[in-house]
């Protein structure tokens, strides 16, 4: 019977991921403190795409030769037991200074670990446990890795800032080399996981890379745990534009060449009309739950209300943190419980054999 801690893999990049950890995180047992009374105990690993070269991340990986650290810095902010000191130190990004200006203390953080090192999985490992965050977190790989686009209209695309600016729709996505492989803990998380989540997130530059580095799409496919994947709110210019709920899907296990997800999370509360129109003037609308063609395609649909109260304040619409922690510590006790109802009838077999 498995017991303990939940064991959820958050796989991912950019604001959602650290959108997700955040939540979570209050469930977590930390380096000093426990989850609060009556919540549930969870162990949190996550991994984080590396194929950003843009802004502060991109210099750095330019002038140092190392996988860009943005995202992994935006993890590690949102797994911090100390949310407010920890958090802004680390987000907090240098406005002036030659060299300086653009670049984040956190970035610079991991930089200089990593030169210490000279390895770069190594320095998010003592990072985080100088930070003492409530989790761990991996790098999808090692390896120095670009993202390249083909797009609809044969054209290729090299690197993920051009490609996030193109606004032709994008056929398929590649990594550059493509022969990279995962880190032997990342494939260990995922093998004893009770749930893998997928998203939110940027969808061609953020979530399906992880599925492309070699051995994560098959160690994720053998795993018993449940695959969930969490659908944006929203289209997203330079890549998902007229994207439903299914196009979305098809498209993960397009490129994982192979059938990964159990469960789609969606949205079931309509966007503010103020919010909408505003975000229809720049042509983007929300993501539609197209639930026949999920059904279609052999997933199970979980809706729940995922919007941050605070979207109609900040005029952006965003998820929720406590709400998308909520439908993940759900899914992972389900998740459990089949699994250990799996094995207690495979020792009885075992037992009347």
């Amino acid at each position: 019977m498995l017991k303990g801690p939940l064991r959820i893999v958050a796989i991912g990049g950019g604001t959602g991921l650290s959108t997700l950890l955040s939540g979570l995180k209050h469930y977590a047992r930390g380096a000093h403190k426990r989850p609060e009374p009556g919540k549930t105990l969870v162990e949190i690993t996550a991994v984080v795409t590396v194929t950003d070269d843009g802004g502060s991340s991109g210099r750095l990986r330019r002038d140092f030769e190392i996988l860009p650290p943005g995202d992994i810095r935006n993890c590690m902010a949102a797994l911090s037991e100390d949310a407010d000191l920890l958090s802004q130190l680390f987000q907090y990004r240098f406005e002036t200074g030659r060299g300086l200006k653009g670049h984040s203390f956190g970035n610079l953080f991991l930089t200089a670990l990593h030169q210490i090192t000279g390895d770069f999985a190594h320095a998010v490992k003592l990072s985080s446990e100088i930070l003492a965050i409530r989790g761990r977190i991996f790098p999808a790989t090692s390896s120095d890795v670009r993202l390249r686009a083909t797009l609809e209209n044969e054209t290729t695309v090299l690197g993920e800032t051009k490609i996030s600016k193109s606004r032709q729709s994008i056929r398929s996505i590649q990594l550059v080399p493509d022969n990279c492989d995962p880190l032997p803990e990342t494939l260990r998380a995922i093998r004893r996981a009770d749930l893998i989540t997928l998203g939110p997130g940027s969808l061609y530059t953020s979530v399906i890379p992880n599925l492309l580095v070699a051995g994560i799409p098959e160690a994720i496919e053998k795993s018993t745990a449940l695959k969930a994947y969490f659908v944006n709110l929203m289209w997203q210019p330079g890549e998902t534009i007229n994207f439903s709920a299914s196009r979305h899907v098809s498209a993960l296990q397009q490129h994982a060449g192979r059938k990964l997800i159990d469960c789609v999370v969606l949205n079931d509360t309509p966007i503010p009309a103020a919010l909408e129109k505003r975000y229809a003037r720049a042509h983007v609308r929300p993501v539609m739950n197209d639930f026949d063609e999920l059904g279609a395609l052999g997933v199970k649909v979980v809706t729940a209300n995922l919007m941050s109260d605070t979207s109609t304040e900040s005029r952006r619409i965003r998820h929720n943190p406590a709400a998308l922690a909520e439908v993940v510590l759900d899914l992972a006790g389900r998740s459990r419980a089949y699994q250990n109802k799996r094995r207690a009838l495979g020792l009885k077999k075992k037992q009347i054999t």
